[in-house]
């Protein structure tokens, strides 16, 4: 193991906390240590075990366990509520690199920083009036609500604890922005783009894109928009029924402004790139895929915008791919539909996992099967299946481990019809198996 590249992905519910060493890759000819993300939507008492077993990995450096590198890939609580936990105080870090979209003053990202307040605070809000959302609702507002301290951590506690500061990186961060100590191996970002409102929430003026209007001219008041249920009294002038009605509206233009944000959230996920050797490793974030990509009169996903601008380091196939967004349909682009067939999804796809590759990729996911009927997508997990090599059929692997699918969440709704076929490894099914908190994929150079 000393010489091989190591990614180990911890077994946190539903959240990434992803290590990765590169071996010998420090300019000082040690092993260079890379963290991604410490999050999750489930028990806290996963990132706490999760943190235990990393530290053993880690050297020890002025009596600290040292991460050459750690990358927060975006503001949602199942990839940062761990730095809000009492976790670092064992911990110095050589780097540290947030999303662009994390930058309180990044100047090009005003709309979407709008967005993001009043749509995370209407979520606290919701959750916090306990309103009747739903499931998937009630999840999407657990990922989105407001970490603040999470958020301190990150860009203050930590960063002057080990004397370094934070970065908020980008598409186009320079060399300068980007520079580690690392020799034989190169870390590229290829997403976010600098320009966050272009990009992922398109140009103001166009009449197609009526959410810029209503950003623009000042979003409602949390407090009006979330009301609790018996907080405010029928107007006089107004008929019972038809209040109700404009309050409910109120609430839908809520929830439809915090999906929209959830999308521009993950859109804004840094993707990295990491070449060592011969082999190249991908780490997505939760970036999103639509049909195609139109500069500037949509809002675009981010594996659409760095497949048209950046089709050259992302055009060759892959060693490892870390499957975004727990496995769901939204975060890999394939051939979902006839017109994702035709068009830019399965052609992403198609260069980064071609099937005669197969025997060189690899792929792993952090999933979790909850309320999100997409938390995994099996058919997508199978069709990855078909293009990476360290794959298992659960159904077989169940059966000789004694195991009973009726111990897997919502089995006959999203799992029976490719429980049989071959999956890359998911941390969820490995523990129900007996996994030790984690997946391993191990490179060789």
């Amino acid at each position: 193991m000393a010489d091989k590249l190591l990614i180990r992905m911890f077994d946190v519910g539903l959240g990434d906390c992803i290590y990765c060493r590169i071996p010998k890759a420090h300019d000082d000819g040690r092993d260079f240590h890379i963290m991604i993300d410490c999050g999750t939507l489930s028990s806290t008492d996963y990132l706490s075990t999760a943190i235990d077993n990393l530290k053993p990995l880690l050297p020890k450096i002025n009596g600290k366990c040292h991460v050459d590198l750690l990358v927060v890939t975006h503001e949602h609580k199942d990839h940062m509520t761990g730095f809000g936990m009492d976790l670092w105080d064992e911990f110095s870090f050589g780097a540290i690199w947030m999303s662009a979209a994390m930058d309180l003053n990044h100047p090009e990202s005003q709309r979407a920083k709008k967005l993001h307040s009043f749509a995370a605070g209407a979520m606290e809000q919701a959750l916090a009036l306990n309103l009747a959302l739903g499931p998937q609702l009630t999840e999407l507002a657990a990922a989105m609500a407001l970490n603040k301290v999470a958020m301190t951590t990150l860009r203050e506690t930590l960063p002057a604890a080990s004397g370094i500061k934070a970065t908020y990186v980008h598409s186009k961060s320079t060399n300068r922005d980007l520079a580690l100590p690392l020799k034989g191996a190169t870390i590229r970002v290829l997403g976010p783009e600098n320009d966050i409102d272009f990009y992922y929430l398109g140009r103001v003026g166009d009449p197609s894109l009526r959410h810029l209007g209503f950003i623009d001219a000042g979003l409602p008041d949390i407090a009006a928009a979330v009301p609790a249920a018996n907080d405010i009294p029928v107007p006089a002038n107004i008929d019972p029924s038809d209040f109700r009605q404009l309050r409910s509206r109120m609430l839908s233009t809520a929830l439809a402004f915090a999906d929209l944000d959830g999308k521009v959230c993950n859109n804004t996920s840094v993707v990295l790139l990491i070449e060592w050797k011969d082999k190249r490793l991908l780490f997505v974030g939760d970036a999103e895929w639509d049909g195609a990509y139109k500069e500037g009169t949509k809002a675009n996903s981010s594996w659409n915008v760095m497949w048209n601008l950046r089709k050259e380091k992302l055009k060759e196939p892959l060693s490892f791919l870390k499957i975004g967004h727990h496995g769901s349909v939204n975060a890999t682009p394939w051939g979902l539909s006839e017109a994702a067939k035709k068009g830019e999804p399965l052609a992403i796809l198609d260069a980064i996992l071609p099937a005669a590759s197969k025997a060189g990729a690899k792929a792993i996911v952090s999933t979790h099967r909850g309320n999100y009927e997409t938390i995994p997508r099996t058919d997508l997990l199978a069709e990855i299946g078909t293009r990476v090599s360290n794959t298992k059929n659960y159904a077989d692997a169940f059966k000789a481990a004694g195991k009973k699918t009726s111990i897997v969440p919502k089995f006959g709704e999203f799992e029976k019809e490719s429980f049989a076929e071959p999956q890359p490894w998911r941390t969820d099914l490995e523990r129900m198996l007996g996994s030790p908190g984690f997946v391993d994929v191990v490179l060789e150079g």
